[in-house]
């Protein structure tokens, strides 16, 4: 963080603080970095991943001393997290939408063994369809599982919070952990003004030390047992102390704050109330749409209307009294909420304001719901106009006229339905005649021929032009290359990704044939059930089609990380398809974070280059060797710098894919944005990647090893650094004082390769 500071003397009561200009997101990160966590597991996901990012390029530069442990989804961070929190750990994480309930499982396990931790949940919807902008549709899915949630309006309410949760979730009487919930891209990437503490010290001392007193697994001399089995009477107890210990939570929230406000000048309480003291109509709404409605409620008290909003800083426990309290007197509410509770008319906190007005005795306020603002739809002072509009017309009228709607929804109109801006394309537009594929009867091997590139030149790309890749991306033309060496109709399924994301922007998209999306962690399981039912309709005779379809999932950007798991138990199950990855070496559609497949040394968002650490600090994962040691019949390797090698490996697996079962092949692609390199040499930097053995073209068919290109053997080979200097990423990798690092690189290369030689030596290996 480039922070813009200025000394503050605003409270000579509080602490010395400094005043910044920066996001929410930052200040998540400084709150972290001054607290000094032990450790953070993390996944990369829109909008949080700059937290992780930003305590990156901290560590760096020697600011912290937080572990960062790069997760293979979030699924898996959260475990990390649980695991060092029952070591004893302050642990720290952050995520959003589908990552949130990806780990959803793991969190009440947390809250149920009573190990706190903190965790910042940047607010997004919750696909699908997919939408990476804010609304509240995850944060709904997190109100039971037993963690506290405090919300954060601003940035500077992302710091305070950060730096109050750790108390309130290290409270003896709470000991639970902790989620600070803000808006995605409102609070998390917009810049305001900002006051931290000068002092990490400052902080470090209120938080305060760790109490020994508290069970953890390193406690040689008294052993625990975490998350023994329960059953009924047990678990109803547990249960009963954990319901006490969130309902203490309010309450030390309160001491909490009170102790921060005579620290910082900053007060919270758990409601933050603007001009509620007579309103008669009010708005209840969630962080940053109820700082966006105070101008307007200004405007209405000028015009004499008794207007007033509540927004609370706390929604578990859930301040019901508070509520009730700040609610006397209103005669119309709308509570205003980012998310559904679909067939509930109305979502979760419209019911649960209700309930709390139950104990109200006298008079209620009429209480409309309106769901607005999904997906990032903007919030204007038109829209509070408009809610507040609404509440008057309730308390004039003495009733809602529609108590729950949608508000912001346009309806359809027939003229302008979209109409297809080329004719649909089946598979005979995809046959060329001038690939054959045919079984060697002495060998039980394919032989494949191919004609020279020129001839299948004439053969329509898969993709419509118009796709929104950057300029020398690789991940198009190596795909479009693949698909030349595949005939007929197609099937493809993508993974969430820069290739899926840039070629489906609705109502438009870049495909010419049938295409499903599904997440990361589930994209092989889902196209298998598609081969699946696609095979048992045609058993049936309920479809019919003049050869079987080719069915591809497309993955990348580490999406043989996060979806290893049911890559492999895809293969394992040896379903009709095709497990395409293109390797980006990163998680470029998130902003270039390292993933398992970034080699050792290179620079990603998250692994920085700086005093303290130089790169990615293990290597690359083996991919091609895991889905191999699963026995499916065929794995490849190819690249564009070789073409006529990687359409024989295309063709070889489309018969297999049809013929036998489950195929897996990688196309090492580049990424010139992230990887800070020319556009247009994209082909040179993968030959040179084959040229150094980094990346080996070879092929794995029916259990036994070929490659298909030796650099040694063609006396074309490279050293590694002929292939690192193209890159900005890994340029530094070549000074002298990374030389120690680069041996390691080259040696583990060598290594493996030398292993791959091996095996295509020996069949039997």
């Amino acid at each position: 963080m480039n922070m813009q500071i200025q000394e503050t003397t605003e409270n000579k009561l509080a602490a010395a603080q400094t005043e910044v200009f920066e996001s929410g997101n930052e200040m998540a990160a400084m709150a972290a970095a001054q607290i000094n966590y032990h450790m953070m597991g993390y996944f990369p996901i829109t909008p949080s991943t700059e937290i992780a990012q930003y305590l990156d390029m901290m560590r760096t530069r020697g600011e912290h001393d937080i572990k960062l442990i790069p997760a293979d989804g979030e699924h898996g961070s959260a475990g990390i997290c649980y695991g060092a929190a029952a070591a004893g750990a302050r642990v720290f994480n952050a995520t959003s939408a589908n990552g949130f309930l990806y780990m959803i499982e793991q969190l009440p396990v947390q809250a149920g063994t009573r190990f706190p931790m903190v965790m910042n949940l940047v607010t997004r919807a919750v696909s699908g369809p997919l939408d990476i902008r804010g609304d509240h549709s995850d944060l709904y899915y997190g109100l039971n599982t037993g963690w506290v949630i405090l919300t954060a309006r601003s940035p500077q309410a992302v710091y305070d919070m950060n730096i109050m949760a750790l108390r309130i979730a290290e409270h003896e009487d709470v000991r639970l952990p902790v989620i600070v919930a803000y808006d995605g891209f409102f609070t998390s990437h917009q810049k305001r003004r900002v006051h931290i503490f000068t002092n990490r010290e400052t902080v470090q001392a209120f938080v305060g030390e760790q109490a020994p007193e508290y069970p953890h697994v390193l406690d040689e001399n008294n052993p625990i047992v975490v998350g023994a089995y329960m059953n009924g009477d047990d678990l109803m107890n547990n249960h009963f102390q954990q319901s006490n210990a969130m309902y203490r939570a309010g309450e030390v929230f309160k001491e909490v704050a009170e102790e921060y406000a005579a620290l910082s000048g900053r007060s919270y309480s758990p409601l933050d109330l603007y001009r509620m003291e007579d309103a008669e109509v009010a708005l209840f709404l969630l962080n940053s749409a109820a700082e966006s409605s105070k101008d307007v409620v200004d405007r209405l008290r000028a015009r004499g209307i008794k207007a007033g909003i509540i927004s609370p800083n706390i929604l578990r426990p859930f301040p019901a009294r508070e509520i009730r309290e700040a609610l006397t007197g209103v005669k119309a509410l709308l509570v205003g909420e980012r998310a559904d509770s679909y067939g509930a008319h109305g979502a979760n906190l419209t019911h649960e304001v209700k309930a709390a007005l139950q104990e109200i005795r006298g008079p209620q306020p009429i209480v409309l719901s309106r769901i607005f603002g999904l997906g990032g739809k903007d919030y204007y002072a038109d829209d509070a106009e408009a809610f507040f509009a609404l509440t008057i017309e309730a308390m004039e009228l003495g009733y809602a006229k529609v108590p729950f709607d949608y508000y912001g929804q346009t309806p359809g109109a027939e003229e302008q339905r979209l109409q297809p801006v080329i004719a649909p394309m089946n598979g005979d537009s995809f046959k060329s005649g001038l690939i054959t594929v045919k079984v060697d009867e002495e060998t039980s091997k394919l032989s494949v021929k191919v004609p020279p590139m020129r001839a299948l030149a004439a053969k329509p790309k898969r993709f419509a032009s118009g796709h929104g890749a950057c300029p020398g991306c690789g991940i198009f033309p190596a795909l479009e290359l693949f698909f030349k060496g595949i005939e007929g109709h197609v099937v493809t399924l993508f993974h969430t990704g820069c290739a899926y994301i840039t070629t489906t922007g609705y109502p438009y998209n870049s495909h010419k044939q049938s295409f499903i999306h599904n997440l990361f962690q589930n994209g092989p399981a889902t196209l298998s059930g598609t081969v699946e039912a696609f095979l048992e309709k045609k058993r049936r005779g309920e479809i019919e089609v003049p050869e079987d379809f080719t069915f591809v999932m497309v993955t990348g950007d580490g999406g043989m990380d996060i979806g290893m798991g049911s890559a492999i138990g895809t293969a394992l199950r040896g379903h009709n398809l095709i497990i395409l990855e293109y390797d980006n070496e990163g998680y470029m559609n998130t902003g270039a974070q390292l993933s398992y497949s970034t080699p050792l040394g290179h620079m990603t968002s998250t692994s920085g280059v700086g005093k303290q650490q130089k790169g990615k600090a293990f290597h690359h994962k083996d991919t091609v060797q895991m889905m191999a040691a699963a026995h499916i019949p065929y794995v490849f390797t190819g690249t564009e710098a070789f073409p006529q090698d990687l359409v024989k490996k295309a063709a070889k697996a489309q018969w297999y894919a049809q013929n036998v079962g489950t195929v897996y092949g990688k196309l090492l692609i580049t990424c010139p944005l992230n990887w800070k390199s020319s556009d247009k040499d994209g082909e040179n930097i993968v030959r040179a990647a084959v040229n150094s053995n980094f990346f080996p073209l070879y092929e794995v068919e029916q259990g036994e090893t070929n490659i298909t290109y030796d650099p040694e053997a063609k006396k074309k080979q490279v050293p590694l650094s002929d292939w690192l200097k193209y890159m900005g990423k890994s340029r530094h990798l070549l000074r002298e004082e990374n030389k120690e690092m680069l041996g390691e690189f080259e040696k583990e290369v060598e290594r493996r390769w030398s292993i791959l030689k091996a095996k295509h030596e020996n069949p039997l290996l």
